[in-house]
């Protein structure tokens, strides 16, 4: 029986909080059950397991990014598009790693078409309409996109850019001019 007042809302927020502060990787049902002050066999009235919880907010996690792209790209196109999603992912790992690490998280089973990653996926294409790519360089080049919205800030929050110089905003700002120059000149093949 569910302990009353405990929700499975409850959970993946108190997980979000716990996972910023100390690392989705670290997160366990454990710590979780003692930040309620209950036993761990009360979280399985909400969760089934801890994958259950770790998938949960992973879903969690794209919500608020895909939410996040939406307001940052409403009414932009070419680049100003492509860099609001960029800060919209920079910002968002910076100011929750372990819900951007958590974004990451393997998701299996089916999912409706409302949910975040799906979002997310439909705003970066649509960020890419005004280079004029066909459908499948489209899928590519979000692919690489990808790559650096997720790589980028995973290397910086690991501090792999503290060693030298310039700083990593320039080397950020440089690779998104790189990005622009080559979305506009992107090779087709046939």
């Amino acid at each position: 029986m569910p302990r009353m007042g405990l929700t499975p809302d409850m959970l993946v927020e108190a997980a979000a909080a716990m996972a910023d502060e100390r690392g989705f990787s670290t997160l366990t049902l454990t710590e979780l059950a003692r930040s309620f002050d209950v036993k761990v066999a009360s979280l399985y009235a909400h969760v089934k397991n801890s994958g259950d919880l770790n998938a949960r907010l992973a879903l969690y996690a794209l919500d608020k990014l895909a939410s996040r792209a939406e307001e940052a790209v409403a009414g932009r196109a070419g680049k100003d598009a492509l860099l609001a999603v960029a800060h919209v992912h920079r910002d968002f790992a910076r100011e929750h790693p372990g819900l951007f690490e958590a974004a990451r998280y393997k998701l299996e089973g089916p999912f409706n078409d409302d949910n975040g990653g799906i979002r997310i996926s439909r705003i970066t294409r649509a960020a890419l309409r005004g280079y004029a790519l066909s459908e499948t360089e489209t899928t590519h080049a979000m692919r690489l996109l990808g790559s650096f919205f997720l790589g980028f800030p995973m290397l910086e929050l690991a501090g792999s850019f503290d060693h030298s110089r310039p700083s990593a905003e320039t080397s950020w700002n440089r690779s998104l001019d790189a990005l622009d120059a080559l979305l506009r000149s992107w090779p087709t093949h046939k």
